[in-house]
């Protein structure tokens, strides 16, 4: 398994309006076709305005298998242009993690 922690920064004053349109346009393709979400958290201490997910994958192939699926659906392409739109957001990270050997918890 692998974990995909993805973190996106707001425009100070924007995460509540990003969060609305991310939940009404990207939620419902996300759990279509990546649909393993661990986590999806805003920052309430510490650097603001951010969105932190997180999302397991069986391997780095099967991330790119779903991703691309996602990718290639319409729906996912007018959610990016709206939010490219309306200016939202600063920057966006993504960070590919693996489990340790001794850690007993994986997604299912």
């Amino acid at each position: 398994m692998i974990v995909d922690l993805r973190i996106y920064t707001t425009r100070p004053g924007k995460l509540n309006a990003f969060v609305k349109l991310y939940q009404e346009a990207a939620w419902p393709l996300q759990q279509k076709y990546l649909g393993r979400c661990l986590g999806w958290y805003t920052t309430v201490e510490g650097q603001l305005n951010q969105v932190v997910h997180l999302w397991a994958y069986d391997s780095q192939a099967d991330r790119e298998t779903r991703r691309t699926a996602m990718a290639a659906d319409p729906g996912w392409g007018e959610y990016l242009k709206k939010s490219e739109e309306m200016g939202l957001l600063v920057a966006q990270e993504n960070r590919l993690l693996r489990p340790t050997d001794f850690f007993g918890g994986q997604a299912k």
